[in-house]
C-alpha cells in the first residue's frame, strides 16, 4: 500500500510517515496541498491522508482536486480541530476521519478498512 500523508504540521506528518513506514506502509509525505499535487505528478498511490485545516488549500479542497484525476483514490482526514464544522464543510461525506493525535494503530486499521471499501 502506498500511501500520500498531507499536514502542514512538518514534525508531525514526518513521523507519521516513518512510523507507518515501521509497519511497512509506504509513505510519502508532504506539508501543504501544492506539495501534494506535484508528488501526483509523478507518483501513484492508493491512499491519501489529509489534514483538514491547512493555509491555502485544506484537505477537503484538496481531495476534490485530487479525486477528479485519481478517482479511485481513497481519503482519511485527519485534523486537530474536530468539530461538526468540519462535518458541515465536506467531511460528512467520508466514514474516514480520525482527530490528531492519532493512535498509530486506529489508522492503519482504518487504512486497511478504506482499501477494502469499508
Amino acid at each position: 500500500m502506498r500511501i500520500l500523508l498531507v499536514d502542514d504540521e512538518t514534525d508531525y506528518v514526518e513521523t507519521l510517515a516513518e512510523r507507518l513506514s515501521f509497519r511497512g506502509i509506504e509513505a510519502q509525505w508532504a506539508s501543504s496541498g501544492q506539495e501534494a499535487m506535484q508528488y501526483l505528478e509523478t507518483n501513484q498511490y492508493d491512499l491519501a491522508v489529509l489534514d483538514v485545516k491547512m493555509p491555502k488549500i485544506g484537505g477537503i479542497e484538496l481531495k476534490k482536486q485530487i479525486q477528479k484525476k485519481y478517482p479511485d483514490m481513497k481519503f482519511i482526514y485527519l485534523t486537530g480541530h474536530g468539530s461538526e464544522d468540519d462535518y458541515q464543510k465536506g467531511v460528512a461525506d467520508s466514514v474516514h476521519y480520525l482527530i490528531k493525535p492519532v493512535n498509530i494503530e486506529k489508522l492503519v486499521e482504518m487504512m486497511k478498512n478504506a482499501m477494502e471499501g469499508r
